[in-house]
């Protein structure tokens, strides 16, 4: 690759998983020296109102539209090759013919499936490498097509999935899922619990919200942690949900000691440290950054879809505990709270399915398979000639 290459990271905010992990590739990029990385959400660029309706009913999936999600989910991967796909396979078609054409980038990464990448290249015979970085733990049909040069993904299991859909070993690549750099920094733990005015003596619960709401009545549930365990401490993080904030800043108030509420926290990478076991939803991003860590993971009633398929992989591979009932959940963690061995085992579990340093692999390969396809048009050419 060229000190001036250009790339193009296409992606799209259905959650934050897709736009995080196009973040760090983007400063991967830069670090390694490309002359311009493109970072564009395109279906928002093409399609702003639809893009508009359509991550809002994503984010309805997590609560009133579950059941709309998992039709949506499964029904895809069977209809993949029927008529109703055909919108999909050129939205986004238009912008994307303005940004290759502007902008001539020597390479495109995909952290989002699109499939308009692909089709574009079948139809217009133009071949620019493209690259597939998979953000899940589980394989939807919808990333994969011919045109695709190459495929990153988080576990051999995915690897299994991509192959018994035929394609090539040589074009798949274990790399994990890329996270922030913070996640995989080695760092001294009391400064962190002076931080945050928590006891390095107690076990500490990370409840991670968020925007979505991983649970049903937090302030119930947060209550009945304190009443049942005085040695717990609880610290939620509410991301951007300030509703949520606000309804459990009076319980901050009343447990100073042992519980802290807190909105949205960029080094959220101290408190994964910290935590004794994590309340989370099976988000690719999260989980992987979970395994960064090593932090046993609780998952509460996952959504139908990839969330769902993210948490049965780490519930079979005894790293996370997945509850579906609401009144289970506060006995259960307590349980696996009071259990040293378990939440030791777990820690284990969940570190061994970690991938170091992803983003710089998945980069300096996509760099040599570039160099690769480009060589091989040269020789086409030439022969052609």
């Amino acid at each position: 690759m060229k000190p001036n290459s250009k790339v193009l990271i296409l992606t799209a905010k259905y959650g934050n998983g897709h736009v995080q992990v196009a973040k760090t590739l983007e400063e991967k990029c830069k670090e390694l020296g490309f002359k311009k990385v493109i970072v564009c959400n395109l279906y928002s660029e093409s399609f702003p109102v639809f893009s508009e309706i359509t991550q809002y009913l994503y984010l309805k999936s997590f609560s009133i539209g579950k059941q709309f999600y998992r039709l949506f989910y499964y029904g895809v991967d069977k209809m993949y090759n029927k008529r109703l796909m055909n919108l999909y396979f050129i939205m986004g078609h238009k912008r994307l013919h303005q940004i290759v054409t502007s902008e001539q980038p020597d390479m495109i990464i995909n952290t989002f499936p699109m499939i308009v990448v692909p089709e574009y290249r079948r139809k217009t015979g133009t071949v620019i490498p493209t690259f597939n970085v998979l953000t899940d733990f589980c394989l939807h049909r919808i990333w994969v097509h011919e045109n695709i040069d190459k495929y990153y993904v988080a576990t051999n299991h995915v690897k299994e999935k991509l192959l018994q859909l035929g394609i090539h070993p040589n074009r798949i690549k274990v790399t994990g899922i890329p996270i922030r750099k913070q996640f995989e920094l080695e760092m001294d733990l009391n400064p962190i619990y002076h931080k945050y005015g928590l006891d390095p003596s107690k076990k500490t619960l990370l409840i991670m919200a968020g925007a979505h709401g991983v649970l049903k009545n937090v302030k119930e549930l947060c209550q009945a942690f304190l009443s049942k365990n005085k040695q717990l401490q609880i610290v939620v993080v509410c991301g951007n949900n300030h509703p949520l904030k606000e309804s459990l800043d009076s319980l901050g108030k009343n447990y100073p000691q042992q519980f802290k509420v807190l909105s949205y926290v960029e080094r959220v990478d101290e408190l994964y440290r910290i935590a004794s076991c994590m309340i989370t939803k099976p988000g690719g991003i999260t989980l992987t950054e979970a395994t960064a860590i090593g932090v046993p993971i609780v998952l509460f009633k996952p959504v139908p879809g990839q969330e769902k398929e993210n948490a049965h992989f780490f519930e079979n591979n005894q790293s996370a505990l997945i509850i579906n009932q609401i009144e289970d959940i506060c006995e259960e963690v307590h349980n696996l709270l009071m259990n040293d061995q378990k939440l030791l085992n777990m820690k284990h579990n969940i570190k061994k399915l970690n991938v170091p340093h992803s983003a710089d692999m998945i980069v300096q390969d996509m760099i040599k398979e570039s160099a690769y396809i480009k060589d091989k048009q040269v020789m086409v050419g030439s022969v052609n000639y």
